[in-house]
């Protein structure tokens, strides 16, 4: 089985992310208040990860390493271990339910109760190759007294609790904690994408009143729901903003995939508003005459990627029966919140206020917390943090008060 945790107490916390576009690590610093501190960033162009996973170990090392040198060279500290983010198609989601029942229901609920509660939670009928990477809790339930965050103390003979479940495949959980061992790091934890970035952008009140949040990467799409303070919902889809470069590519016709993404970063948007009888000139390639593009063909292509994107997310929650609790709308992160524009597609869609994410509730380096590329990263520290002052009270009734209304995770 693959060993998810190795909890460690530091005061310096390192996020790593290893994307489709890029390697990201970001340090950070815990206060003494608890707070966060981003102090130091290491980045360099990722070539051999597809779609969120591994496909070359020795590129993905090689980027792995010059971005952790990087990193500690801007954070002048040395890196021992990092937090990992992982993504994929092969990662599924589902929402559990465990129960306990008492002799009586004058029975004072005690930590082995919601011990067994909690496994019965999370037995479920998954592939025998995959291997649970968060199991999130809910709401608890007592006695039919709903939205329990922590029923130990409390008197009653039936205990309920609900649970957000992420599981994917074993061995493509372990390539990129191959890759980073074979730097001398140790991984303190894996975390799912959508996960971290969502921590990295989201104070308590959007996430009680309601809020999806997607991160549009190069070569998946991540999305989370939270609504009542808790994660509801979590999806993956293999499509990002490489899939649009690779629209472009094909669409515009005798543009090589490099030119197709120069073009998308300078002159794409999501909107074909102001494109109309506007073109551009494309300076020679090797064995290319010179020749001219039509503004709004290449936005419309855009455009219809995009769309189809968000609209494939809106049905999911849809579906789901989510609409109706994202009163604080939509959060937009990753590399395609770049794109001009794509917020007003967003809300076209969603029929939502959209927002771009910004990191709360940490400090530090601007070019960070700023970033809406570097949510993963960020989160990732800021989760560690979480993660670590609940460690110092030990033990299950530990984490529960400790975790309750930040993660909700075991």
């Amino acid at each position: 089985m693959l060993n998810l945790f190795f909890p460690e107490k530091a005061t310096v916390i390192v996020g790593l992310e290893i994307g489709t576009a890029k390697v990201a690590a970001v340090v950070g610093e815990v206060t003494e208040a608890g707070g966060v501190n981003v102090i130091g960033i290491g980045q360099c162009a990722s070539r051999g990860v597809r779609k969120g996973e591994v496909v070359n170990a020795d590129l993905t090392s090689e980027d792995v390493r010059n971005a952790i040198v990087e990193a500690e060279k801007s954070a002048n500290v040395e890196i021992a271990s990092v937090y990992l983010s992982v993504t994929g198609g092969h990662l599924t989601s589902l929402n559990t339910h465990g129960v306990m029942s008492a002799a009586s229901d004058d029975h004072e609920i005690s930590q082995p109760d919601v011990a067994e509660v909690l496994a019965n939670a999370k037995v479920f009928n998954r592939p025998s190759e995959n291997t649970v990477l968060h199991a999130i809790r809910q709401h608890f339930t007592l006695n039919g007294q709903a939205g329990i965050t922590d029923p130990i103390g409390m008197l009653g003979g039936k205990l309920e609790l609900d649970m957000h479940v992420v599981h994917g495949v074993t061995t493509r959980l372990q390539n990129p904690v191959r890759v980073v061992k074979g730097l001398n790091l140790e991984v303190e934890e894996l975390v799912f994408s959508g996960l971290a970035s969502s921590l990295a952008l989201l104070d308590n009140e959007q996430k009680q009143m309601g809020v999806l949040v997607v991160d549009f990467g190069a070569g998946t799409t991540e999305y989370v729901v939270y609504a009542e303070g808790v994660i509801k919902h979590t999806g993956i889809l293999a499509v990002g903003g490489d899939h649009v470069t690779n629209d472009l590519s094909y669409g515009l016709r005798r543009v090589s995939p490099a030119r197709a993404e120069q073009l998308k970063r300078e002159h794409g948007a999501a909107t074909i508003e102001g494109a109309a009888g506007q073109s551009i000139t494309l300076t020679n390639e090797i064995g290319c005459d010179d020749r001219r593009v039509n503004l709004e063909h290449l936005r419309r292509i855009m455009v219809a990627r995009l769309e189809e994107t968000f609209q494939l997310i809106d049905e999911d929650i849809g579906e789901q029966g989510f609409h109706e609790q994202l009163r604080a709308g939509v959060c937009l992160c990753g590399g395609g919140a770049r794109i001009r524009g794509i917020d007003k597609l967003a809300e076209a869609v969603f029929s939502l206020p959209t927002t771009l994410g910004r990191a709360s509730s940490v400090g530090g380096l601007r070019s960070a917390t700023d970033d809406p590329e570097l949510a993963t990263a960020v989160g990732l520290v800021k989760y560690g943090a979480i993660r670590q002052k609940a460690l110092p009270r030990g033990g299950l009734v530990g984490k529960l008060k400790n975790l309750a209304g930040s993660l909700g995770i075991f």
